[in-house]
Formats: C-alpha cells, structure tokens, sequence
C-alpha cells in the first residue's frame, strides 16, 4: 500500500483529487438520486483499495467478529477491539467516510454509556458511528448527536439481536407491533430519523417493505438483503470478493479469491517442497 501523501499513479491520483466524503454529502446524494456504495473493512489495506476503487463508505463492522475472529455472532466483540480495527482503517486516510460500529455491550446501558463510546471511536478516528435497534434506541441515538456525532441506525435484522431472533432470521415479514414485525419497523425507521439518525441500515427484510421504508423516509436508507429499492447498499468485503465458503441469499460473490488464494498458496508450498523456490531471481548476492 502507498503510504506516501505524493500520488504515485493514476488510481492514488484519482483518489488524491476525489471529494471527501461528508454527512452532507450523503443527504444530497439521496436528493440528487445518487446510489450509494457501502463495503466493510477492517484494516488499511483494504481500505486502500476500495477507496482507490470509489466506494462512498467504509463500514468498519462489529462482522469482525464472525469474518476475522472465528465468532459465532457479533456479541463477543470488544470496544476496544472495534478501536483497533477503526484505527487501521483511518490509517488509509480514505476519502470514503469511515463508519465504525458500537459493539454489543457499548450502548445499551445508557445514553451516557453510548455518548462516551462513540467518542472513543471518534478518537480511532471514524467520523461516524453505527448503532442497532429502532425505537427502544432513539433516546440514545438523539443524546449521541446532541454532542455533534453523527450516528447511522440499523434496523430490521440486527445481529446483536442474535438470541431475540433465535438466529439471523429475515424480518418484517408478519404484521404487527412486536419487535421485528412490520409496522414496528414502520416504527423503527420513523423514530431513529426523528432521533437525529443521518441515515440507516435496512437488513434483512422483504424488498416491499424496504422500498416503503425509503419512501416515506427522508433519510437516507442503506440495504443489505432489502431489495433494490434502498438508497444505497453495503456488503461485507469478504462476500464480495467471494473470500468466504458460506453462500448467503443477499450476497453476491463479484470475485472468486477464495479459490484464488488457495491456489496460489497450493502453488507456494509445492515449489518450496521440490526446491525450486527461491529462485536466482528471488535471492540476494
């Protein structure tokens, strides 16, 4: 990864010229009908590299915990680790806006407890903090944006919400008030946008609801297995690049590197076994 602040080629200077990413920007790239890219990351190469390829927002996720550290879910993952991992990625100093997520645990106890976690990712340097749950979090949501940080929701199938749901399950799918029925995420949506909300993560929901949602919102909506009719999408870096061997519904796989690395590596440690690698090329004298 270039590190220097001098642009090296045509993608570093393509992204040296590019315009910062900003909250505004974000709004009026729904006003304008603009769609909206969003991709996680969890470390500065990475996020190089979908910031040379033009990604609005980088997403560094509490999925670490199932993508990087063997987790079941996303409960186990720490405050501190999601530090680190914001960390790394501002590192990259990507014109992409950098989303860090409040882990389970962070936010839940109190507004207050929330305020003083969201700085802490501030401080990693994300300028942005993401939040699960709809109306039992508004309160939450408007004390973190009474202090200037922007927070963006999410709503629908929350993973925090992992032992709730009995799994990750699809949600929105039956009528009623109860939490994940549809007319209380009716009611998600309406009270995380009155709480101060710039945006919000619609997952796991059937795509008419979703497109209702984005319709009667006047923020912007970013979906994940929500149908196309969300303002913008988000997948997570390793579905994208086909990195992982699970097959997932809303996922689509634009690479197969999976496959690739495992060959490469399979190559590496066939020529260090006959002995043909290092090569006179790869040796000093």
């Amino acid at each position: 990864m270039t590190t220097s602040s001098t642009p090296t080629s045509e993608a570093d200077l393509a992204i040296a010229t590019r315009k910062k990413v900003t909250v505004p920007e974000v709004a009026a790239m729904r006003a304008e009908g603009r769609r909206i890219s969003m991709i996680t990351a969890y470390d500065a190469t990475f996020a190089h590299l979908v910031d040379l390829a033009g990604v609005d927002m980088i997403l560094v996720g509490d999925s670490v915990g199932t993508v990087m550290q063997g987790q079941p879910n996303t409960i186990p993952v720490e405050l501190s680790e999601m530090e680190y991992h914001v960390r790394l990625v501002a590192r990259a100093k990507p014109r992409a806006m950098v989303i860090g997520d409040l882990p389970f645990g962070s936010y839940q106890v109190s507004p207050q407890q929330a305020v003083e976690s969201s700085v802490r990712l501030l401080k990693a340097g994300a300028e942005v903090v993401k939040l699960e749950g709809g109306v039992g979090m508004a309160d939450t949501i408007a004390a973190i944006t009474r202090v200037d940080i922007p927070v963006m929701a999410h709503i629908g199938l929350t993973p925090q919400s992992y032992h709730r749901m009995g799994g990750n399950r699809v949600q929105g799918r039956k009528s009623g008030f109860e939490a994940g029925s549809r007319e209380r995420l009716i009611e998600d949506a309406h009270a995380v946008e009155q709480a101060g909300a710039f945006a919000v993560v619609l997952e796991g929901i059937p795509l008419e609801l979703a497109g209702e949602i984005t319709h009667k919102l006047s923020i912007p909506t970013i979906g994940i297995g929500a149908g196309v009719d969300c303002d913008g999408q988000v997948l997570v870096l390793h579905d994208l690049l086909g990195l992982s061997d699970c097959n997932y519904k809303f996922a689509k796989k634009f690479a197969d590197l999976r496959g690739t690395v495992i060959s490469a590596a399979r190559e590496y440690i066939a020529e260090v076994r006959e002995g043909v690698w290092p090569d006179e090329a790869h040796s000093f004298h």
